[in-house]
């Protein structure tokens, strides 16, 4: 519990509680912090949590724990969610129509869907099991990392602000960057094709190419 962090009567109007780096095993109470707006429970040996009472998060990191499953579906006014180094298989992101950033690197996904996510400008996925990711409704998207996945293909075709896309150790046969000429960065480290047209990326600083 977090008696010993918050009086209980001033719970109610907690609006952000950081218990990061903590030991925590257990954050049963959580639900009680009706208010709250930001919350850090990273880097704690937590093997599941509920968030689903927590109703006006706008902000949390959930990273380095130990974590199977994470219901945020009920938070729907998340605009910043950090997940990283979890054991989450699976991410139902159909509610957070408000997310601007998405961290699920290091996990255990195997599909992640952010097709309702119109408003997302950074999203990194690197380290899972993805054999496909669907960014043609993330126009906004201006960061996108997802490497060291399974994919075959990556479309990012309607993402013309996407500045930095890092997408190395993947299975991609074909990468069309024509249409992302605000691109400054992009590394397809080993890839399995030899042609990449990048004719049109004139705002360019960095090209990795060597896996």
């Amino acid at each position: 519990t977090l008696d010993d962090s918050v009086l209980t009567a001033n719970i109610s109007g907690v609006t952000s509680l950081n218990v990061g780096e903590k030991e925590i095993g257990d954050l049963t109470g959580i639900e009680a912090f009706v208010a709250l707006e930001e919350l850090w429970f990273y880097q704690n040996k937590l093997t599941s949590v509920d968030v689903t009472k927590n109703t006006s998060l706008t902000y949390l990191n959930s990273s380095i724990n130990q974590l199977t499953s994470l219901d945020v579906t009920k938070n729907t006014s998340l605009k910043y969610l950090y997940n990283d180094e979890n054991s989450v298989t699976s991410l139902d992101l159909s509610k957070n129509t408000a997310l601007v950033e998405l961290q699920c690197s290091d996990c255990k996904l195997t599909s992640l869907d952010v097709t309702a996510n119109t408003a997302l400008t950074l999203l990194k996925s690197n380290n899972n099991q993805l054999t496909s990711l669907d960014v043609s409704k993330n126009t906004a998207l201006k960061t996108l990392e997802t490497y060291n996945n399974k994919l075959t293909a990556l479309d990012v075709s309607q993402n013309p602000a996407l500045n930095t896309l890092w997408c190395s150790d993947n299975q991609l046969t074909s990468l069309d960057v024509s249409n992302n000429t605000a691109l400054t960065e992009l590394d397809i480290g080993g890839a399995s094709f030899t042609n990449l047209d990048v004719s049109n990326n004139t705002a360019l600083t960095y090209l990795g190419i060597i896996g």
